[in-house]
């Protein structure tokens, strides 16, 4: 008995660790960039998707873990959306801000793990994406710059911006949103 409970006790350590099933790193990395864009202090984060909308099949995986109403006070000011992408041989983490429209406000690489590619994380290059709302597209061959040396990543970060923002449609149009 004893030693299944420590097992147990290990495998549940993470758990307690993350908030919002976010690990502490990114977490903090997230607090940082709302902060910044909507320049308060305190907000308050709450899953934004809700049981209506987990029978809908969407582009993106789109949940309780990763995407967030944001509030400042009572007052809702936006959304929050934390993925990872893949790059040439591991995975990036990244945030999409969006406003009460779901219009995209800002996009950051959280963190990037390869040698190569991590120029997607330039603020110039993320700036494509701002102004996007649920519903638009975008391409890496029409509307977004590529960048020489990160073409894997590029494709990766476009597509799922492309993914997230039909995602949104797909929840906008169902009335979820």
């Amino acid at each position: 008995m004893g030693n299944s409970l420590g097992k147990f006790a290990i495998w549940m350590l993470p758990l307690f660790l993350m908030g919002f099933g976010l690990p502490k790193n990114i977490e903090k990395k997230v607090d940082k960039e709302i902060k910044d864009y909507f320049e308060i202090e305190i907000f308050e984060m709450k899953p934004a998707l809700l049981d209506s909308g987990k029978h809908l099949e969407l582009p993106s995986k789109i949940n309780e873990n990763n995407f967030f109403r944001l509030f400042d006070e009572q007052t809702p000011i936006g959304y929050v959306y934390i993925d990872q992408a893949p790059s040439k041989t591991a995975k990036f983490d990244y945030l999409v801000l969006l406003d009460n429209n779901l219009k995209i406000v800002r996009s950051k690489v959280l963190i990037y793990r390869e040698e190569y590619g991590g120029e997607i994380g330039s603020k110039r290059w993320l700036r494509q994406f701002e102004g996007k709302m649920a519903g638009n597209r975008v391409d890496h061959e029409s509307n977004i710059d590529g960048i020489a040396g990160a073409t894997i990543s590029v494709r990766s970060m476009t597509n799922a911006i492309d993914e997230l923002l039909q995602s949104l449609a797909i929840l906008k149009e169902n009335e979820v949103l």
